[in-house]
């Protein structure tokens, strides 16, 4: 039995996940790593729900605002530092957090990943060229075919996401959800699964009011601001592609809002189909603290 003890809050958007990690982390005297692909860049804030500057000091949050939207970064790149990280962090504290949405970032510290396989020369600019002449469409179901599992969890409407998947599968015959599970790591701390979950209507009204709450604390101003970077990998993502396409004349203002609410709705349902899978979490609404706490202490 492990003395040291990591504890993952994980959920759909908006459920509430910042609030009852900064309550258990300020309970137990400990701190935060964001399990969030997007909260890492600095140049987006409003659109990726960031932990308040209120919230930032009340607790030690690590990996927020952390790289530029200019750097390449990915889930195997999270794993080596977050692992560096917890190392270091569990020498002062028995327990630490580990909060986020993004399921390949909380895999990764959780089982770890194989070495991808190399790329052979040309594959790359094979399926690029497939995309610009088939489509977004083609490439979703070029990926869909070779590995259901992750295109399930994967922005499908992210390019470059679906691209490095389908890659992969092609350099390594086999699906990127297989080389993902080949490598059974140990960590040398014991795991806490904190689900939290709400009906879904009242999780939907939670993600509408969380957007219109964006939109008037500047989300078009923001994404404005990006749109001459909006090719870079990091704005691939739900709450800044559509205002891109609207500063492109694709339709109009209301139309890009009531988008940016099914999406981000989507978006939260794809979330809770990959954490379902997982029988080792344990589900809770956000506000059974007490709950949450009393598994925690006898975990």
């Amino acid at each position: 039995m492990h003395s040291k003890k990591l504890i993952v809050i994980i959920g759909p958007t908006a459920v509430g996940k910042t609030a009852v990690s900064i309550q258990l982390a300020t309970y137990f005297k400990t701190e935060i790593i964001s399990a969030d692909s997007r909260q890492i860049y600095k140049e987006l804030e409003i659109g990726t729900a960031k932990p308040s500057p209120e919230e930032l000091a009340m607790v030690k949050h690590h990996f927020i605002n952390t790289h530029s939207i200019e750097q390449d970064y990915d889930a195997g790149g999270y794993e080596r530092d977050a692992i560096s990280l917890l190392d270091k962090l569990f020498k002062k504290h028995d327990s630490l957090v580990l909060c986020g949405g993004s399921g390949l970032y909380v895999k990764a510290v959780l089982e770890g990943f194989d070495e991808m396989p190399e790329i052979p020369e040309g594959t790359r600019e094979r399926i690029m060229e497939g995309y610009q002449k088939k489509g977004l469409e083609w490439l979703q179901e070029k990926v869909k075919e070779a590995d259901p599992e992750y295109f399930e969890l994967v922005d499908q409407k992210n390019p470059h996401r679906l691209m490095r998947a389908l890659e992969i599968h092609i350099a390594g015959s086999k699906p990127l959800g297989e080389l993902r599970n080949q490598k059974k790591v140990t960590r040398p701390f014991s795991v806490i699964k904190i689900g939290l979950e709400l009906e879904r209507e009242e999780l939907y009204q939670r993600i509408d009011s969380r957007m219109d709450a964006m939109i008037a604390a500047g989300l078009f101003e923001e994404a404005e601001q990006l749109y001459p970077k909006r090719n870079l990998n990091a704005l691939q993502t739900v709450g800044y592609r559509e205002i891109f396409d609207f500063m492109d004349n694709q339709f109009d203002k209301e139309e890009a809002i009531r988008l940016l609410k099914r999406n981000s709705r989507r978006y939260a349902k794809r979330q809770l189909t990959w954490y379902k899978r997982d029988p080792e979490i344990n589900w809770f609404r956000p506000e059974r603290l007490d709950e949450i706490m009393r598994l925690i202490e006898n975990g």
